[in-house]
């Protein structure tokens, strides 16, 4: 019996604490981080993907101002990754929260193996040179490929190979391509406890599945993209050296936007707006006139909601530029033997029936709630709203707040929102994520 009593207290033997844990390192999640290590409050910020910067390091530029993207993310998260106070473990998940009775957080975080050791990789890609494997680039959107073991992109931070066991052949050319004896095959799922007085959530958005919607066709026709796909190759980082089309490698001349996509849509479970759509949408079509001159772009829509500050003069730019704005909804998609795509679409200035002609059609997706973290919390409860986003219980004057007394939540965690947005929305988090830790420094 006493025997059983010590196995039990083992495993706190080994539990190391932290101030707050950040779950999710996008935008937002820096935001937090950065804001309380400044304070002096010591930080675990834990990232499913292999890096830092989610999905705004993936993007091009920003609307309205049309800055770069990575050049605004990337300082960020540098300064993330190098800070005293910030612990980041990167593929990693929090798979269990429980609130002890002293209201501290036990947690496990479960790091799921690289197959490369972290302290010795140097980043120069030699095992990405020597692996003959080659797979879809999720980083792309699958749009090119890139190697078994590869670095996901090319600002990713950390800067470490990681190899795809599931693709790996275990020829082991990386193994003695790599001068710094960093590939470990022998790698395993790593289970860590943490003890942290307070919890932000900063996880971001899913993105809607336009194959949910047949009649626009994607997935079937390959000129049919999502905005992200087309994101891709508008950004620095781009897999190709201009915008193609993916079905012949040509460079398309009339290029259509369909708008809401996924959003204000009763039939595919999401109702509201998503409020980003509109004005990323105008933003590709103005980098998409500035690289290709001579092509036309269109974009359909019911509604342009160009709220924000700068947004209508954006929009009142794009048109000036010559992109067109056709107000109607689009009923269905097909494709012709040459790869061209037809619109068919009831008009509503003129409400008629019309059929358009494009080379290629972007679908501005929608954004959508990321509610799975709620499953992690054991004996405490963490409360959606109505759209499946997690709730403020406190909207008006502590948005930040959520149903569990220490857990607080910045970003589109809440509800769509832009950049900007969602910087400040962090900020807000990690003040009273501060104020929390005051009251309860023990």
């Amino acid at each position: 019996m006493e025997q059983e009593e010590i196995v039990m207290e083992k495993p706190d033997v080994d539990v190391k604490k932290r101030d707050v844990l950040i779950i999710g390192g996008g935008i937002a999640g820096a935001e937090a981080a950065l804001k309380l290590a400044e304070t002096g409050y010591k930080v675990l910020i834990v990232e499913k993907d292999l890096s830092l910067g989610g999905k705004m390091i993936l993007l091009s530029k920003v609307f309205p101002t049309l800055d770069c993207s990575a050049c605004i993310t990337t300082p960020k998260i540098s300064e993330t990754a190098r800070h005293k106070n910030i612990k980041i473990l990167t593929k990693a998940e929090v798979t269990e929260v429980v609130k002890n009775d002293n209201g501290k957080f036990k947690i496990i975080v479960n790091k799921h193996p690289r197959y490369v050791i972290e302290d010795l990789c140097t980043g120069c890609q030699a095992c990405e040179e020597a692996c003959p494997v080659f797979v879809k680039d999720e980083y792309q959107l699958n749009q090119v490929a890139r190697k078994a073991v590869a670095i996901p992109f090319d600002i990713a931070s950390p800067r470490i190979a990681n190899i795809d066991i599931d693709n790996c052949i275990l020829c082991g050319a990386c193994e003695k391509a790599c001068q710094a004896s960093a590939i470990n095959f022998a790698q395993e799922e790593e289970f860590i406890s943490y003890e942290v007085t307070s919890i932000v959530i900063a996880t971001g958005f899913d993105l809607f599945d336009p194959t949910e919607i047949e009649r626009y066709g994607y997935g079937k026709y390959k000129n049919v993209l999502t905005a992200m796909e087309m994101e891709r190759q508008l950004a620095p980082t781009r897999p190709f050296n201009n915008v193609l089309r993916p079905s012949d490698g040509k460079v398309p001349d009339n290029i259509a936007y369909v708008l809401c996509t996924g959003s204000r849509d009763h039939t595919v479970g999401n109702p509201i707006c998503s409020q980003i759509c509109c004005m990323y949408s105008t933003k590709q079509a103005q980098l998409i006139m500035g690289a290709l001159p001579m092509a036309d772009v269109s974009l359909y829509f019911l509604h342009v909601r160009a709220f924000g500050k700068g947004f209508c003069e954006f929009y009142n730019q794009a048109k000036g530029m010559g992109v067109e704005y056709y107000k109607g909804k689009i009923a269905k998609i097909t494709e012709k033997e040459n790869g061209n795509l037809v619109l068919r679409y009831e008009n509503f200035e003129t409400g008629k029936v019309t059929e358009t002609e494009h080379d290629m059609v972007v679908l501005s997706i929608g954004v959508l709630a990321n509610p799975k973290i709620t499953s992690v919390f054991k004996n405490t409860k963490l409360e959606l709203d109505q759209f499946n986003y997690i709730k403020q219980t406190d909207i008006l004057t502590n948005p930040s707040r959520t149903s569990i007394e220490g857990v607080y939540v910045a970003g589109t965690s809440t509800g769509p929102m832009d950049i900007p947005d969602s910087i400040l929305s962090a900020g807000a988090a990690a003040s009273e994520t501060a104020t929390y830790l005051r009251r309860n420094a023990k």
